[in-house]
């Protein structure tokens, strides 16, 4: 029933506001129960060991405030399942009468046939009535609490919900909001949750406290597991308390009370005794209680490591061999997981597959918790208008940690980061194998835990150069959960065609609207490359018009057709480009080595890269060549040095009299030289230049070791909207597995960039200079050009901000590199999918 409050001055606040202001004031609230109430219940569902019918138990405390004895109470409890059906109806009488100032038990037992289980996926809740009668039989007091029946085990190192496994699809989240700090409303969970949803999490620690009562209300209604932890951290004097025992009783409160008030929510799966407090006896005493108190829930406590006391092995941003060899320790039978793991800080992190490579090939390994949810930044507005967010330092406050609470996979605004995209693919719940895909042969693999893949709906496409070709859905499959089905897709493979790849895109999205989702969302998708060869496509490079070429002491001029470039000796460089009487570049191309430093690079190689001079780089011309072996082709060989010991370059241009310039990049690093950000040039285009179209992955930013939750398509956008504003700006916008790219004005004039075979390509309105230099996005300096990054590659991104830097097989390490592209200058009405097709030789 709904309830109203009365404030002081006798007005009334109704339900749903109370709870919309509680998370701030809810210390105005009172209310009172008769002398003889219950004081406290706790909710026990016990499955059968087929996991089919459940024992019901239920300890309800009974306080006595009166001055007489309280004989002849009794308890009625009414189960009633999602639909508000009874399904029992329990009643006892107290045990002997309750005393005065005392508290007396009294048990309640129900034997429930075949209840609906709660998990994740299928979060069934029941509803407990628990009616207080007094002598005369009127009804005094009523609770109601939500049920959920599951059984937690664990077991052959492994987490059971139900009898089945698990893994923890996880994060950590802190209570945030950037206009209310820690005061968090119901729609902001609310709006968490959804998210969590959409993106494959089912797993939140709630790191380092209890959280707000009606968090765990939500994630029993929509299904998610919870570890719950208690607010115990010493990180600065690390086990000193925890081993004084004058600190023991302060332990024992914290924990005793977050169990007391959160265990029995079906959601709390595993009870988190505090983080980074060390260990000592203390800890042994929380855990032995909750072993004695609370069986059915596993204890986790990182600093314990193996500790008899903890549960499960607990490991914080390991190394992914160290994870992967803790999970195959003979000597072990405990579940290893990883309570804080990829820390998101910025534009972050890399070798999440790796992770989840490691998770799936050992059962021991059952996943872990990403650090962390949401950029806890508060939001803050300009002169102007423009919303940024600040952190620690941005408020006059002494000491603090600068941007340290800025590693969140989504803004404070509950926008998704690029990284959640990639956190979802590698949590998706289908995965698909090929198998014969000359025939449309694939395996669909079913990693649910508790559903069957009915109520997905699958839909599969052929695509050529971002056009559909054929597409389908497919008949309900039935594939139980932990099983696999091998399916084929009724589709007929495309000609061969010059230069072109044929895609193959499957999609399983929901046949229904579930809870927070709406029907046709996503939750899994898998492309793949249909073995169809793609012809060759020689540029017939003797038709093409003839080039002149006139030299002087300062420059090299080509005159083509329409086009004219223009070599400055001086700089080595591309001085002048133009198409019929228009500017294609202002400058470049130039030697980059360097990117505007990430929150992980800051920790693991910036300051190598400024001590090395990687980010102010000159290059100066050591020797200059000019060649003219046919009529339509000029060759330009320049030979560089640069400022940075050990570091030298070497550009040749192959210019064709179609306007079209190939150029072989050469860039040579002695062993010295500090691990790169990226091997490639950039160039400076028109600020018309603003119309971004690729051919690669999309459409998020994507990395070496971050690009599994991005397609390969035709995707088209502009520079500012590729802007990605992480709240401390740095490197973003990358584009990985490039075929070509082009930047283009309203009219269609502008520049196109192919690769040989693959770029990695953004484009920025600012220089990489300003994004290093800036500390807040409303810093930033906007340009009245365009920067366009065209590299052979850019360095992962690891985690290194805390936790492990970029893999080995991921880093730029000194060495010789050699890769081509080319450049053609577009006018309006070109053909982009026809221009990158042709076909020229590298230099």
């Amino acid at each position: 029933a709904a309830e109203v409050y009365r404030w002081t001055d006798g007005s009334y606040l109704e339900d749903q506001d109370f709870w919309r202001l509680s998370g701030i004031y809810r210390d105005v609230v009172l209310w009172s129960v008769p002398p003889v109430h219950l004081w406290d219940y706790v909710v026990e569902t016990m499955l059968d060991d087929d996991y089919r019918d459940a024992e019901l138990r239920v300890r309800c405390d009974l306080r006595n405030l009166g001055a007489d004895t309280a004989a002849d109470y009794s308890i009625e409890a009414v189960l009633l399942d999602p639909q508000g059906s009874l399904v029992a109806r329990m009643e006892t009488a107290s045990n002997g009468g309750v005393e005065p100032d005392e508290i007396g038990t009294v048990l309640i037992n129900a034997h429930i046939e075949g209840p609906a289980k709660w998990s994740d996926e299928h979060p069934t809740l029941y509803t407990l009535l628990l009616m207080l009668r007094d002598p005369t039989g009127k009804v005094c007091q009523v609770e109601r609490v939500r049920v959920g029946f599951r059984r937690v085990e664990l077991t052959s190192g492994q987490i059971l919900i139900n009898g089945l496994p698990v893994l923890i699809k996880g994060v950590n989240r802190h209570e945030h909001d950037p206009q209310t700090g820690h005061a968090v409303s119901v729609a902001s969970m609310v709006a968490d949750i959804r998210l969590m949803k959409r993106f494959n999490i089912n797993a939140v620690r709630t790191c380092h406290y209890p959280d707000d009562p009606r968090w765990y209300d939500l994630c029993d209604e929509y299904g998610l597991y919870v570890l719950d932890e208690a607010n115990i951290e010493s990180h600065g004097v690390w086990d000193r308390p925890a081993k004084d025992s004058s600190w023991r009783e302060a332990f024992l409160e914290r924990v005793t009370r977050m169990v007391a008030r959160d265990r029995n929510h079906p959601s709390v799966i595993g009870w988190s005794l505090g983080n980074e407090a060390g260990y000592g006896p203390n800890f042994e005493v929380c855990a032995d209680w909750i072993h004695k108190e609370d069986p059915t829930r596993f204890v986790h406590y990182h600093p314990a490591y193996d500790e008899p006391p903890v549960d499960v092995i607990s490991l914080m941003y390991p190394p992914i061999d160290s994870l992967a060899a803790h999970a195959a320790d003979p000597g072990e039978t405990r579940p290893v997981i990883m309570c804080e793991y990829a820390h998101v800080m910025g534009n972050s992190p890399g070798a999440l597959k790796e992770y989840w490579e490691v998770v799936e090939a050992y059962p021991r390994a059952v996943g872990g918790f990403v650090w962390d949810w949401v950029d806890q930044g508060l939001e803050r507005t300009t002169d102007e208008g423009e919303t940024w967010y600040a952190y620690g330092g941005d408020f006059g406050d002494e000491p603090h940690d600068g941007n340290f609470c800025i590693n969140g996979l989504i803004w404070p605004n509950r926008v998704p980061h690029p990284s959640l995209w990639e956190y979802k693919k590698v949590l998706e719940p289908v995965r698909v194998e090929p198998v014969d895909l000359q025939s449309g042969i694939v395996e669909v693999f079913n990693q649910y835990a508790f559903s069957d893949l009915s109520g997905l709906q699958v839909t599969w496409e052929v695509v050529r150069d971002g056009e559909v070709l054929q597409a389908g859905t497919l008949p309900a499959l039935g594939t139980p959960p932990g099983t696999s089905e091998v399916v084929t897709l009724p589709l007929t493979l495309p000609e061969p065609r010059p230069v072109t790849e044929i895609w193959l895109r499957l999609s399983f999205a929901l046949r229904s609207a579930a809870p927070l989702l709406p029907q046709g969302h996503e939750v899994a998708w898998a492309q793949f490359r249909l073995p169809i060869p793609a012809q060759s496509l020689p540029m017939a490079v003797e038709t093409l018009p003839s080039l002149e070429v006139a030299e002087s002491d300062a420059q090299i001029v080509l005159q083509g057709q329409d086009f004219r470039i223009v070599l400055d000796r001086e700089t080595g460089r591309i001085g002048t480009w133009e198409q019929s009487g228009r500017p294609v570049l202002l400058s470049g191309p130039a030697l980059n080595l360097w990117r505007a430093p990430t929150d992980n690079d800051v920790k693991q190689f910036s300051v190598l890269w400024q001590q090395a001079g990687l980010d102010q780089i000159l290059e100066t011309p050591q020797a200059i060549t000019v060649d003219q072996p046919a009529p339509y082709l000029v060759r330009l060989g320049v030979k560089m040095s640069t400022n940075v010991a050990g570091v030298e370059a070497q550009y040749t241009y192959a210019v064709y009299g179609s306007g079209d310039v190939v150029l072989e990049h050469r860039v040579n690093c002695a062993s010295d030289v500090p691990p790169l950000g990226r091997v490639g040039v950039k160039l400076t285009l028109p600020e018309a230049c603003e119309i971004f179209s690729w051919y690669g992955r999309g459409p998020q930013e994507s990395y070496i070791d971050r690009k599994e939750g991005v397609a390969v398509g035709v995707y088209r956008s502009t520079v500012e909207a590729e802007y990605v504003p992480y709240i401390r700006p740095q490197e973003y916008g990358n584009k990985t597995d490039v075929r070509w790219a082009a930047l283009t004005d309203g009219k269609g004039n502008g520049l196109l960039a192919v690769g040989m075979p693959l770029l990695e390509v953004s484009a920025h309105p600012m220089r990489t200079k300003d994004l290093a230099a800036a500390n807040h996005t409303h810093e930033l300096l906007r340009r009245s050009d365009v920067t366009l990054n065209l590299d052979f590659a850019q360095s992962g991104l690891g985690s290194a901000s805390c936790g492990p830097g970029v893999l080995p097989k991921y880093q730029l390490t000194a060495s010789g590199y050699r890769y081509c592209l080319r450049l053609r200058p577009l006018q309006g009405g070109a053909d982009l999918l026809a221009l990158a097709k042709l076909q020229f030789l590298c230099p």
